[in-house]
């Protein structure tokens, strides 16, 4: 699907309030727009509904499928997008093919709770942290109560699929309520093609987005400041009660290599934060914003690298094309 059209279906799921079901199949006839329809579409609308236009043009342009001739990239699925502002793609790979995105899914939770709830409202955990065995987790247990900030780091930095869990059940009651708001606020964003069953990302053929997705979902995410800063912490320790009454604490460090310092960031780039992701059927993944020296904001994207080591030499032969 390329950038117009995906642009005038966002416009119309905005306008509209339309449901999709995130399958990616068929099309109705509001596909067909084009920008002469759409802008007089849009000018029937009361002022407050007129957000799709600003909205489709700070998006960045995607115009082919293949990284550039100077990239080295071997994951599947990869792009690097100006943040702000349009502009073209400074490299894509296949971004609009349908993958299976492991923890970077935990993006679109943490976004959604910076959005609708209180980062200082104490959380008092269930059963439903207790998620696949072996998967990433921040080791929270049924009863310990901590506030929704502390669940936000444990979400993000050590990537716990336990605080995913603790947070959907707390903000919708449970997780199948809170996979709807995941799916209406892709919708909103742009994000098209995307469609969420958990809030962790544990694999599951219904679950899944794309590399342009992932870089719509952290572009509004980043516009958060209390998003961009959990990104952005390398340690955080948090202090809490376990369920009977003890205190409790627990350091988490950020898995993202460019913010430990086990992966070198390119000369002229600042890394603003990230979400690492890494399933069997997922491959590696990272989603990454970066800085240049004039304070331009980038969004990078790597789906389904081969292995760890894999993943960042993609993602530094990246970046590296924002500075060179």
């Amino acid at each position: 699907m390329k950038l117009q059209k995906k642009i005038w279906i966002s416009l119309v799921v905005v306008a509209t309030g339309a449901l999709l079901s995130g399958c990616g199949k068929g099309e109705p006839e509001a596909y067909a727009y084009g920008p002469e329809q759409m802008d007089a579409f849009l000018a029937e609308l009361p002022q407050e509904r007129q957000r799709a236009e600003p909205f489709a043009a700070d998006l960045c342009v995607v115009t082919g499928e293949e990284p550039g001739p100077d990239a080295s990239v071997g994951a599947q699925a990869a792009g690097v997008f100006p943040a702000h502002g349009g502009g073209e793609a400074i490299l894509q790979r296949n971004v609009f093919q349908h993958m299976n995105p492991a923890s970077t899914t935990k993006i679109m939770t943490a976004l959604i709770a910076v959005r609708e709830a209180d980062l200082d409202e104490l959380v008092t955990v269930g059963d439903e942290v207790q998620v696949e065995p072996g998967s990433s987790l921040c080791h929270v247990n049924p009863g310990d109560t901590l506030t929704m900030e502390q669940l936000l780091y444990g979400l993000m930095l050590p990537s716990g699929n336990d605080a995913a869990a603790a947070i959907a059940v707390h903000m919708a009651g449970s997780i199948e309520a809170f996979c709807e708001k995941m799916n209406a606020t892709a919708r909103e964003i742009g994000a098209t093609d995307s469609h969420f069953v958990n809030p962790h990302g544990l694999t599951d053929e219904q679950h899944y987005t794309t590399a342009y997705d992932l870089y719509l979902i952290f572009r509004e995410a980043m516009e958060y400041p209390e998003f961009a800063r959990i990104v952005q912490t390398t340690r955080y320790t948090a202090s809490y009660t376990d369920g009977e009454g003890n205190p409790k604490t627990q350091e988490w460090k950020n898995s993202n290599q460019y913010l430990s310092g086990d992966t070198q960031t390119p000369e002229g780039l600042t890394v603003t934060g990230g979400k690492t992701g890494t399933t069997s059927a997922a491959g590696s993944c990272l989603v990454l914003g970066c800085e240049d020296g004039e304070q331009q904001d980038y969004i990078a994207v790597v789906l389904k690298a081969e292995d760890r080591t894999a993943l960042y030499k993609d993602m530094t032969n990246m970046i590296q094309n924002i500075v060179n």
